[in-house]
């Protein structure tokens, strides 16, 4: 593991920023303990993480951020910095409907960042990564609305941004049996009506304590996501993608029952 930790880091050392997609769910209990613990393992490898949080429950951003973004980025830590931006990403619609310019605006904002994870709704996701070389991560729970949500947020992805590789975090203990047959349900789903992939996962207790050591599965997932997502890739798409349209509409069969 530490010889895997090295190399990575002697990857990220002159890269741009990699993208990290998370697709927020508002079902889930304790999201924002999810962020900590990917931000945790990311500064594990010795990288600096920007979020930015544009999730539907998440605060709005300050009013300098039509002029000034970089003076809205928060440092929470040594490894972590911060910028709250609910609705951001769609004042950067452009005519095409594409909001890819804002990657670009908050790589400039933060250049300290190697990794910049996005939290935001799949609608807003879509218009912002589409057809980029990322793989979104889904957060749910243990609870069966949170796991439709989560089947949602993917199925959207699918079929507006041709994403079809995703992983899932779940905020549960790891040994619960109902987070694999959730896992479980996911990728059969994924693979039998969307055409996609669940490709990892990997559990979070939110009652864990702060300082913990973080489980393996949650170190795998995060270099996983960093492996998928090439330095600068989300950058060097054309910012005038257009966001793709569903040729036909596909009915959800998900059914959350566990």
């Amino acid at each position: 593991m530490m010889d895997q930790a090295h190399g990575l880091r002697r990857l990220f050392a002159a890269s741009k920023a990699r993208f990290v997609p998370v697709v927020s769910n508002p079902r889930v209990m304790g999201a924002g303990v999810l962020l900590e613990g990917l931000c945790a393992a990311f500064g594990e490898l010795g990288l600096h993480t920007l979020v930015v949080d544009a999730g539907e429950l998440s605060p709005q951003p300050s009013e300098l951020a039509q002029v000034d973004l970089s003076n809205c980025v928060e440092r929470l830590s040594p490894r972590v910095s911060y910028l709250a931006a609910r609705g951001l990403p769609l004042r950067y619609i452009n005519a095409n409907g594409s909001a890819a310019a804002f990657l670009e605006a908050v790589a400039d904002a933060a250049p300290q960042a190697d990794v910049i994870l996005l939290h935001a709704p799949a609608a807003e996701l879509a218009r912002v990564v589409a057809l980029r070389e990322v793989r979104p991560l889904l957060l749910a729970d243990t609870e069966p609305a949170s796991v439709t949500e989560a089947y949602a947020g993917m199925k959207w992805l699918t079929q507006r941004a041709g994403l079809m590789v995703y992983s899932l975090l779940m905020a549960c203990h790891p040994q619960l049996r109902v987070a694999t047959r959730i896992a479980q349900q996911l990728h059969s789903c994924a693979d039998g009506f969307l055409g996609a992939v669940l490709r990892d996962w990997a559990c979070l207790d939110p009652r864990t304590a702060h300082h913990a050591p973080l489980t393996p599965e949650l170190r795998h997932l995060a270099r996983e996501l960093l492996l998928a997502a090439p330095p600068g890739a989300a950058l060097e798409a054309a910012s005038d993608a257009t966001p793709l349209r569903p040729a036909r509409t596909v009915s959800s069969p998900f059914l959350a029952a566990h």
